[in-house]
């Protein structure tokens, strides 16, 4: 089981200096990837997630570093950790200056990109990009299409309904063949979807039983669409707590004490989840966060657990 760590591009502890400093023990730990989201903005009116009620938008979103600047800069300061994106909403970019900065990044960091992208849900961050919401999906399906053909050889050209690109000579190319696409999707249709288009399916695991079920129901569209299941992947996101102490029963799924992580993560081996993603708040037995050097202290556990 591969595991990976999110940066903190967000929330108090955001800031070049831990960035650069949880990035470089990731590596040192042995930590396979560390990972960027992006928010485009923070509305200060209330807004509705997931279809709900609208509600005050998190605070965690008040600062967010830009997810691809910010791996130019790990990029420098690493040399083996994958570099990934969970998420980049791909619809609020033109598809060949996304292609174009993914590429870049992949030359930079000597082919060690992954490109995790999603439709987006907040209608504010289409309104300010100038996109109608009407684009999700045949808009996505477009943007993964071009970002593939931009990657490919010159000359490039794409017709879709929303991306046109004129046959043209589109550079640098990445690294790698192509860089590889992770869908983020919770939705039979977003799965089905990355099945078709994407090199891998990026969840979050709320529950094991949902994370299976996605998986499950991934992996047996690739086989059905003709492709082969052992050519994808399944990263899962846990946005979860990582405590100094074991939370006991009722605990949230993949979180806890690195021991209670560790037990989750062995039970997930041959499950067909790849790699695991934590993006976590470092907390004491109370609930109270924890600075950088005590979360750090924790990572460091918890890959020493999963290691046995």
């Amino acid at each position: 089981m591969k595991l990976g760590v999110a940066l903190p591009t967000s929330g108090p502890l955001a800031g070049p200096a831990n960035i650069a400093r949880v990035a470089q023990e990731a590596e040192r730990l042995g930590y396979d990837s560390v990972w960027t989201y992006e928010r485009l903005l923070r509305p200060t009116a209330p807004v509705s997630m997931g279809g709900g009620e609208p509600q005050p938008v998190p605070e965690v979103y008040r600062l967010t570093y830009e997810p691809l600047e910010t791996l130019s800069y790990v990029a420098a300061l690493t040399s083996r950790v994958k570099l990934g994106t969970s998420i980049i909403d791909a619809l609020l970019h033109p598809a060949v200056v996304l292609a174009k900065r993914f590429a870049t990044l992949d030359q930079l960091s000597g082919g060690r990109v992954v490109a995790g992208v999603g439709q987006g849900w907040m209608p504010q961050e289409f309104e300010a990009a100038g996109v109608p919401m009407s684009r999700i999906g045949p808009g996505m399906d477009e943007v993964v299409a071009a970002m593939r053909a931009c990657w490919g050889p010159d000359p490039v050209a794409y017709d879709g309904e929303f991306t046109q690109i004129a046959e043209s000579e589109i550079n640098p190319k990445p690294v790698q063949p192509s860089v590889p696409i992770l869908l983020g999707a919770m939705t039979p249709g977003g799965v089905r979807r990355a099945a078709r288009i994407a090199d891998g399916l990026n969840p979050v695991a709320v529950t094991r039983e949902m994370l299976l079920d996605l998986t499950k129901a991934f992996r047996s569209a690739v086989e059905e669409l003709g492709r082969d299941p052992e050519s994808v992947t399944v990263v899962a996101r846990a946005n979860v707590p990582l405590t100094t102490g074991p939370l006991g029963d009722g605990r949230p799924y993949l979180g806890g004490s690195p021991r209670e992580i560790a037990g989750d993560l062995a039970a997930l081996e041959g499950t067909g989840v790849d790699q695991v993603l934590f993006s976590t708040n470092a907390q004491d037995a109370q609930g109270r966060d924890l600075g950088i050097d005590d979360g750090l202290a924790l990572y460091a556990e918890l890959i020493d657990l999963a290691r046995k």
